[in-house]
């Protein structure tokens, strides 16, 4: 099976794009291909796959024509990534596959509201987000606090003094599975300054990446909540990967705005 593909990243956090507009393509897009396409030396490399395929041909209920099929790294299914819906919407952009108005991509999380900035930059509305309480992680002999918070994904989110005290992160982070039974995103969060952090994420089924757009939202929130600002207020988040922005509006609601490029794109054999 030979098959186009496209490479993008929203402040390095990297992904394939398969276009499949009609879903006649992949069929019901298998582990084993994801894993491969994501294999940083024997495939093309990338945190996550995001099948381009349309809501109605998926038979997922949108109000949106496109819908974001997304795969972590290990081929696992997530409801949704808010660095990879940017890069979706710079490619339906790019190929003028959508009007230049805001638009709408469907997820496993709902729709999602999408808005390209003047700047270049895109905003996604990602919802409301909801923190629950707290959990606990472990990272090698430490053990630590965390918030549980939802924002379309499962979040751990722990405030350290140094992003160096969560160690290599070569391994996922312990965490109680009554919890989070799908597995978790913990981010470690340092404090910069006002409306300002910065933080680390090991994602469940990629590892430690060097962004996460809804692991950005849990903390942008979480920070909120704990200055008790008053809403609207923007956060900035630094990632490894660059940076992000969270707004925090009046409804509840999170706004993720970032950058998002594709960078290469072409066509692979796939010997199944």
């Amino acid at each position: 099976m030979t098959f186009p593909w496209l490479k993008g990243h929203g402040t390095l956090n990297d992904f394939v794009l398969l276009p499949d507009h009609d879903g006649q393509r992949h069929g019901e897009l298998s582990a084993e291909l994801v894993a491969a396409l994501c294999d940083r030396r024997a495939g093309i490399g990338a945190d996550g796959v995001i099948r381009v395929i349309r809501s109605a041909a998926l038979g997922m209920p949108s109000d949106g024509e496109w819908f974001m099929d997304y795969r972590n790294a290990d081929g696992s299914v997530s409801e949704m990534c808010g660095n990879g819906i940017r890069v979706l919407a710079r490619h339906l952009i790019d190929e003028e596959l959508v009007p230049e108005a805001p638009f709408v991509i469907g997820t496993r999380d709902g729709d999602k509201h999408v808005t390209p900035l003047p700047d270049g930059e895109i905003s996604v509305d990602m919802g409301r987000g909801e923190v629950r309480g707290f959990s606990k992680v472990r990272a090698g002999e430490r053990v630590w606090e965390a918030h549980d918070v939802r924002t379309g994904n499962p979040h751990a989110v722990v405030f350290v003094d140094d992003l160096a005290q969560a160690g290599p992160l070569l391994e996922a982070p312990e965490h109680d599975p009554e919890t989070y039974p799908d597995g978790v995103n913990v981010e470690f969060v340092r404090r910069v300054g006002p409306a300002h952090v910065a933080m680390r994420v090991h994602e469940r089924g990629s590892g430690e990446t060097l962004s996460c757009g809804t692991g950005a939202c849990a903390v942008g929130l979480t920070a909120a909540r704990l200055d008790g600002v008053e809403r609207p207020a923007t956060y900035r988040v630094d990632v490894p990967g660059g940076i992000l922005h969270v707004t925090w509006r009046d409804d509840d609601g999170l706004v993720l705005t970032g950058p998002a490029v594709i960078v290469a794109r072409g066509e692979m054999e796939w010997m199944a």
